[in-house]
């Protein structure tokens, strides 16, 4: 065939910042989802699911103020020329949905949720325009009982998950806090002011990774990278920097002690001793249930970068150190987080809906749980009946339904090919335990069962094809009666 008339086939490619996900993470994610839901439901929580995506104005913050609304989200006109976007977190359509359903939902409303958010922007090493999230939250909940119960959520998923206590710790502060020690520095807690306090919560949200000095011109002039890129600071004052680093490492173990020595740092701002009030009965109730600091603590360095935040914050924090495979220290992060946000659904009703909620990134926690091998197998793999005579299909069937019966996982072979084949297949799906039987062994009411996880262990020790054919490794021949309790005992159930 010339050139000319060779098809134009398209390149199979994945467009960048996307993923495919094998069946063990999957698995593996789907595992990690149901055991956050069950904390969840345990709580009282309900389910709910909403649409990938929702109209643009619903996003409200996340969006520029362009005509074309495709910065950091994925945007496209619906046939009534109204702007969507798919959406960027799950907190933005939960807002639009009690918007919608107000009158008819109990409040407050706790509603959980998992499923994948949307970010237009450049992907890189572990950054993905897709990933899942996984969210609970109270809508029309207002008090620091509320505030309370998420931090509860959030340190009781860590251990549904698999985290032990002293691997994790939900670090919590309140936005009232350092609003209020901005607004005795000059900085109006206003819109006039709105701009220069988002670049402050930035700042400080940068603290683990620039350090005092990094963030400290941050909250100055500005800071240039090593990359020669230059970030516009916040423009406060000496005194003003010096009180909001102050404040950033006003912290110690003790919850108690940190909620005194932040009583003499807001001084009489009104808003920051309500802040000071809030943590105070959050490290009540916390202590009530015997949460102790080392799984929730308070730490003034948490803000949190979203700007909807109006109260309590918070983090959850990796306290074990993580390598990679050459053995190099891997810094993971926040791996979950929340807090207070009383504006969001304002936005559509124009009246105060008081809210809080707790979210982590799904992808982000496996990947943590997987580096602490703190991750268990989640499922067996198959057990793998070879088809030797083909005449005999019915039957191969039948006893794959009998072992799913008894609760395990069964599969008949339906390719072409012979048993060297069919086992080649069997080992790259990782069975460990393949099924013979022929007109033989069923005459005599028998089947022969291969484990090939053990058979490839004893071949190691094996030197010569005679001494392999002598052995006949880990095969066994039983009565076809005794079949589901050999399988359970081989896999150990």
């Amino acid at each position: 065939m010339s050139k000319k008339n060779k098809p134009n086939r398209p390149k199979a490619r994945r467009p960048r910042g996307f993923e495919d996900k094998s069946a063990d993470i999957i698995r593996a994610e789907q595992k990690l989802i149901a055991s956050a839901f069950s904390v969840y439901d345990s709580h009282g929580f309900e389910p709910l699911q909403t649409p990938a995506f929702e109209y643009a104005d619903v996003l409200g913050k996340f969006l520029p103020d362009e005509d074309r609304p495709n910065t950091g989200v994925f945007a496209l006109r619906d046939d009534d020329e109204q702007w969507m976007s798919l959406r960027y977190d799950l907190t933005a359509p939960l807002a639009r949905f009690v918007a919608e359903n107000f009158d008819g939902l109990a409040k407050p409303y706790r509603r959980y949720q998992a499923g994948s958010v949307f970010r237009n922007e450049k992907p890189g090493p572990g950054r993905f325009r897709e990933f899942v999230q996984c969210d609970a939250d109270s809508v029309g909940a207002p008090g620091a009982a509320a505030d309370a119960e998420m931090v509860m959520l959030a340190a009781d998923v860590m251990r549904a998950v698999g985290l032990k206590d002293g691997q994790y710790q939900v670090r919590v502060n309140n936005r009232k806090l350092l609003d209020g020690i901005l607004e005795s520095t000059g900085v109006p807690n206003n819109e006039e002011g709105a701009i220069q306090r988002m670049q402050v919560l930035r700042a400080i949200d940068k603290l683990d990774r620039l350090g005092p000095d990094g963030v400290s011109a941050l909250l100055g002039e500005g800071r240039e990278d090593d990359s020669g890129d230059y970030t516009e600071g916040a423009k406060l004052n000496p005194d003003a920097i010096k009180a909001v680093l102050g404040f950033t490492t006003a912290s110690s173990g003790d919850r108690g002690q940190i909620i005194i020595d932040l009583e003499k740092l807001v001084g009489m701002s009104e808003r920051g001793q309500a802040g000071i009030q809030e943590l105070r009965d959050i490290d009540n109730i916390l202590s009530a249930v015997g949460i102790s600091s080392d799984r929730a603590a308070f730490d003034t360095s948490i803000v949190r970068g979203l700007g909807y935040y109006t109260g309590p914050v918070f983090e959850v924090e990796l306290l074990t150190d993580i390598k990679d495979k050459k053995g190099r220290p891997v810094r993971i992060g926040s791996i979950g987080g929340g807090g207070r946000y009383d504006d969001l659904v304002s936005r559509f009703r124009g009246q105060a809906v008081p809210a809080t909620g707790f979210s982590f990134g799904v992808s982000r926690l496996l990947s943590a749980l997987e580096r602490l091998d703190a991750l268990e197998a989640v499922t067996q793999p198959p057990v793998f009946i070879t088809v030797f005579d083909r005449a005999l299909l019915g039957e191969y069937f039948k006893m794959a339904e009998d072992i799913r019966g008894a609760g395990l996982r069964a599969e008949v072979y339906v390719g072409t090919g012979n048993i060297t084949k069919q086992m080649k297949y069997a080992d790259r799906r990782g069975v460990q335990l393949a099924i013979i039987m022929g007109e033989d062994e069923m005459s005599k009411g028998e089947v022969t069962v291969k484990d090939l996880y053990l058979g490839a262990e004893m071949a190691k020790a094996i030197s010569s094809n005679e001494e392999w054919k002598s052995a006949r490794p880990a095969q066994e021949t039983i009565a076809r009666d005794q079949l589901i309790a050999a399988l359970k005992e081989r896999i150990k159930i």
